[in-house]
């Protein structure tokens, strides 16, 4: 894996419909209708681990895996324990280089409960550098014996090079051996395209030299078969005979890029393995944009890189001296005529992927999305009735291949013909499997799957990168249990009516009994929605256990603090509360209150000011008593995969967003830094490269930009005295569309339990409201400028308007020859009325007019519903908006 194909735009992928399938169908058999999401259930079984990369799962069910850094670990299902066994000394990382080697691959022999024997890939800490398959013994008590090691194979690397590693091994049926290695070639000086650089002293640029090299072993997925002694012999029908000259018979595959994890069918001995893809956007003079590719070999084969890409998509021959191209490569016959190559000049013929995709969507497999790729193969499933467990995959998923994405983090099955050619695939655990970037997955021996999750982001040691399995269950589903409690903080005695209403069984008709423990460890009540008083000061953690007809139960908690109260903060100010016009400050005052608090704490309150340039139209997230504006710039970043290498104060791959703000801040360098984020490109944050994102616009990249770049002056706008005035000027040079946020917190002294937290937001937005900003719409079409396509009965809302001081609102539009009327109603479509402008037309849709219409006050803060009424026909099409302003 390496950081070019680490940033890209957000995920956006397409539901599937609910459809019966099987691989190879029986015409005397009842379809098998496709399980449920939630019959699926994803267990931790070991968390916070740095960067693992590979597991192994043992017959009696232990899980062997390893991390990146040298550790190598087993998880116990007896006892639930995860024990680190050893650490491996590797070769130290130059920091200046791209992240790659280390401990990159373990297996287990198939023989394993006889053998003991156990397999790595990993850097030896010697020089010159290298990659070793190395065989050790591992103990009956699971030590392992480093006096054991035999280096089976090594793979010699340019060590500053260390991307493109690959590192997966597996085995097939016939207990040959398969592991996998990348081209180790700087992908950086080719624009995403071909690395065929010959110029002298380049050879690190060339994966002629590799991965095109029928005499090398980078590049390639070899094929051996692992004698007793710790030799190896080459088995039948790898991609060259022993013997013939400028080749390496252990090749069963070459043409790989950076075939990061592979699998091999245990029926079929059929080679799977994802491809990661090289990094342009775009098709361009120097060939195809980049793919990833779900390869299959059903039998040895070249793979065409770096001469093809996807489908046999060729590129030219380019001389990187003189910048010339040449013509296109043949696939049907690949010459290798590059200076570093010390192999055969003519190649096997390249092909074709099995499944192939770039950064935009694809046209021939639209359902895996868009944004970053990282491709992975994982199993093919094989159901085994006879099997005794009650966690192994349904029959459903019978001979289905398990591919995933590590930057897209979903995971598919794909269906294979009866010739194992492509026919579907579809999405698995969609709703609920929140997969933290897939690294590994394999089945283990009691039919469940087994996963490792890198973890949010690249590079770092990450929380949520874990270990977890897999399991379905086929029968009956335990009951979720969410208590609800009619208050959750006050002062003794404090009286709650809890609510178990909320709870939710998959399987419907089961009836439910009741449990709830207040205090203490005895039940107190076996009502659905029952009443409890707290005498007592303390924080109680009420638990609801809800048991269904089947005994199977859950148990839900929720806290309840008593012996305190939330602090009440206000912020008070003259005037209107949900409009900025041109004033040049805003003055304010921040009031608190706490019951339990005999003096106001200072240093408890907080205060801050910003101004978001434009807003999502994605949900808001809630504040105390009004909706906090999202920045659509924030929006677009969390929804995408930046986050894999830049965050908003940590240190990762790429460069956090307050030091790119602080780099910039003051410059104008929107329209720069938008076209580095869709074309890509290194150098300004050292030699780590950010890959193109042609999937991005222009106005998602600008907005991008624009919101990092406002962290830059956040630090001054907080923490702001409890009376004064804030600036309104940012809207002058960013437009008006945004939102200024003053915000206020307390926390309080913790009464007799914990300290709470109260607050009050005030979020002022424009006077001059764009009509494509609308809150919620009803039968009414939206664009990028107006609203349209409004007929009688349609209507939009503002959320949260405040009339105090306004007059009077001015709507330009249009419309081309029907008269009709717009009502402004409060808190709904049937509210009261509280404006009504009887509009004329306009006489041509292009032609807009500022007409206004006098708004009274209804009092306080309200959504406004602005409603279109016009009872004869022709009632549609009837207007079209531009803008609207709330006037004084």
């Amino acid at each position: 894996m390496n950081y070019s194909n680490i940033l890209a735009k957000k995920l956006s992928f397409f539901m599937l419909a609910l459809f019966v399938v099987s691989c190879a169908p029986d015409t005397n058999k009842e379809p098998i209708k496709k399980p449920e999401d939630n019959r699926f259930t994803k267990i931790i079984l070991s968390d916070d681990l740095n960067e693992p990369m590979e597991l192994a799962v043992a017959p009696d069910g232990k899980v062997f895996f390893i991390e990146r850094h040298g550790q190598f670990s087993k998880y116990d299902p007896n006892t639930g324990e995860t024990t680190l066994l050893h650490t491996f000394e590797l070769l130290p990382e130059d920091p200046e280089e791209v992240f790659g080697n280390g401990l990159m691959g373990v297996t287990l022999d198939p023989d394993f409960k006889e053998n003991r024997f156990i397999y790595f890939y990993y850097t030896p800490d010697k020089l010159p550098a290298r990659q070793n398959l190395s065989r050790f013994v591992l103990k009956e008590n699971d030590e392992l014996d480093m006096s054991s090691e035999i280096v089976v194979l090594e793979v010699p690397i340019e060590r500053e090079v260390s991307a493109h590693t690959g590192g997966s091994l597996a085995w097939d049926k016939d207990g040959n051996l398969y592991l996998s290695t990348g081209d180790n070639t700087v992908p950086f000086a080719s624009g995403g395209y071909a690395p065929i650089d010959e110029i002298e002293g380049r050879i690190t640029f060339d994966a002629q030299r590799s991965s095109g090299n029928t005499n090398d072993l980078r590049g390639k997925v070899i094929r051996i078969h692992p004698e007793a002694d710790g030799t190896y012999t080459i088995p039948e029908g790898n991609l060259f005979p022993e013997g013939t000259e400028g080749t390496r018979p252990e090749i069963f595959v070459m043409g790989t890029r950076n075939p990061y994890r592979i699998s091999v069918d245990q029926e079929s001995s059929i080679l799977y393995w994802g491809e990661v893809g090289p990094d342009a956007g775009n098709d361009g003079d120097n060939g195809p944009r980049g793919y990833d590719e779900i390869n299959q070999a059903k039998q040895a084969g070249n793979y065409g890189w770096p001469y093809f890409v996807g489908n046999s998509k060729p590129y030219p021959d380019y001389n990187f001296e003189t910048k010339e191209l040449g013509d296109y490569f043949n696939p049907e016959k690949p010459i290798n005529e590059s200076v570093n190559n010390t192999g055969l000049k003519e190649l096997p013929p390249a092909q074709s992927a099995l499944i192939w995709y770039p950064y935009q969507k694809s046209e021939e497999f639209p359902l895996v999305g868009e944004g970053g790729r990282n491709a992975m193969a994982g199993p093919v499933y094989h159901f085994d009735e006879d099997l005794e467990s009650s966690v192994k995959f349904p029959e459903y998923y019978d001979k289905a291949l398990f591919i995933y994405d590590w930057m897209r983090s979903w995971v598919f099955a794909v269906r294979l013909d009866e010739n194992y050619n492509f026919v579907s695939m579809e999405r698995f655990m969609e709703s609920n499997g929140d997969f933290r970037r897939p690294m590994d997955l394999e089945v283990g021996p009691d039919g469940a799957f087994y996963m490792l999750e890198y973890g949010s982001v690249y590079g770092i040691d990450n929380v949520d990168a874990r270990l977890v399995r897999i399991e379905y269950n086929g029968g009956n589903r335990a009951p979720e249990s969410y208590p609800a409690a009619s208050d959750t903080v006050g002062t003794a005695p404090l009286t709650v009516t809890f609510n178990g209403d909320n709870n939710y069984d998959p399987d419907s008709d089961d009836e439910h009994t009741y449990q709830w423990i207040f205090e203490g460890t005895e039940v107190q009540s076996t009502e659905a929605s029952p009443s409890y008083t707290f005498e007592e000061n303390g924080v109680y953690q009420v638990k609801q256990i809800v048991t269904d007809a089947a005994g199977a139960e859950s148990t839900g908690i929720i806290e309840i603090k008593v012996g305190n109260t939330l602090p009440v903060v206000t912020i008070k100010t003259e005037g209107n509360r949900s409009f900025f016009f041109d004033d040049k400050t805003l003055p304010y005052e921040v009031t608190v209150e706490d019951a339990e608090d005999t003096e106001i704490i200072e240093d408890r309150v907080h205060i801050s000011f910003n101004y978001v340039p434009k807003v999502s139209r994605r949900k808001n997230t809630p504040g105390h008593q009004m909706p906090i504006p999202v920045p659509l710039g924030e929006s677009l970043i969390r929804a995408s995969d930046c986050q894999a290498c830049h965050q908003w104060t940590e240190e990762s791959v790429g460069p956090n967003f307050i030091q790119i703000a602080q780099r910039y801040q003051d410059q104008d360098v929107v329209g720069q830094l938008a076209n580095k984020i869709i074309e890509g490109g290194s150098g300004n944050w050292g030699q780590h490269y950010m890959n193109g994102h042609p999937q991005v616009s222009q106005n998602e990249a600008k907005e991008m930009v624009r919101y990092i770049l406002s962290l830059a002056g956040q630090a001054e706008l907080f923490d702001l005295p409890r009376q004064g005035a804030v600036p309104l000027n940012k809207h002058q040079k960013q437009g008006k569309r945004g939102r200024y946020v003053l915000k206020a917190s307390y926390t309080d002294g913790g009464g007799a339990i914990v300290p709470l937290t109260g607050q009050d937001a005030l979020v002022l937005r424009s006077n001059v409201v764009e009509a494509e900003d609308a809150d919620e719409l009803n039968n009414i079409g939206r664009t990028n400028e107006q609203l349209g396509s409004i007929h009688n009965g349609s209507w939009f809302m503002l959320k949260q308007i405040d009339l105090t001081g306004i007059k009077q609102i001015t709507y330009n539009y249009s419309s081309l020859n029907i008269d009709a009327t717009l009502e402004v109603r409060v808190g709904s479509p049937t509210g009261d009325v509280i404006s009504t402008f009887d509009y004329k037309n306009t006489g041509d849709w292009s032609k807009f007019i500022e007409l206004s219409a006098p708004v009274n006050d209804p009092g306080g803060i309200n959504d406004l519903y602005f409603v279109f009424k016009k009872d004869q026909e022709p009632n549609e099409h009837i207007f079209t908006l531009d803008w609207l302003s709330f006037d004084r």
